[in-house]
């Protein structure tokens, strides 16, 4: 499972809450349709945080509505509200989502602390040492 942390200007802003570590991890969305019958769908995310993730997905989605989000390593469960909508992809778009609270352990890896920067000397590839 390879995990990339992410470097770019803004994308770990002050104003996040935890670190977003890029992690293309399989997950199962599972929700209900307009029928109450439950739908599920294999996706994967784009990038996770202890908080939630980025996932790409084909189903419909409102902002606010609740869904569930199975990790597929692990079979773990966790509920989460659907908190952003890519506008400009009909099709698998990006959604971000919000565990209902956090959750450190859910992606079975190690987050980098808040002040981590890729200069950092126990930065792998780091030239500055």
């Amino acid at each position: 499972m390879a995990v990339v942390r992410s470097s770019s200007r803004g994308y770990n802003s002050p104003e996040r809450r935890s670190e977003r570590a890029m992690l293309k991890a399989p997950v199962v969305i599972l929700t209900r349709g307009a029928d109450n019958k439950t739908m599920f769908e294999e996706t994967q995310t784009i990038a996770v945080n202890i908080h939630g993730a980025m996932i790409v997905s084909r189903l419909k989605f409102e902002a606010g509505q609740i869904i569930t989000l199975r990790n597929s390593r692990t079979c773990e469960e966790a509920p989460c509200r659907v908190v952003y909508l890519s506008p400009r992809q009909p099709e698998n778009r990006e959604v971000g989502i919000e565990f209902t609270e956090p959750r450190p352990q859910f992606w079975r890896i190690s987050f980098p602390p808040p002040d981590w920067t890729p200069k950092d000397p126990e930065a792998k590839g780091n030239r500055n040492r």
